[in-house]
């Protein structure tokens, strides 16, 4: 099946990814892919009549909840951040 020209700037990400581009986003074959969403890690597929597309801000999210391996960054306040300052 021959899909259409994309359309979007090359700057522009899409939303809806197919199985496949959705594995490669995340830098997994898509048989890990398949894996992790069916063990709940990853999102389930939405689907837009025929078609089944993962929403790439739901697997950003997803990732971010992945276990790491190793320890936590230290996450130090921004600099300009007024919250972040000592009272006197």
């Amino acid at each position: 099946m021959k899909r259409d020209p994309v359309l979007l700037p090359p700057t522009l990400a899409p939303r809806g990814l197919t199985r496949d581009e959705a594995a490669a986003y995340l830098g997994i074959g898509a048989t890990l892919f398949d894996d992790l969403v069916k063990a709940g890690a990853l999102p389930a597929a939405r689907k837009l009549r025929g078609a089944v597309r993962w929403d790439r801000l739901e697997v950003d999210a997803a990732f971010e909840k992945l276990p790491r391996n190793g320890p936590e960054p230290a996450r130090d306040p921004p600099p300009d951040d007024p919250w972040s300052r000592p009272r006197a």
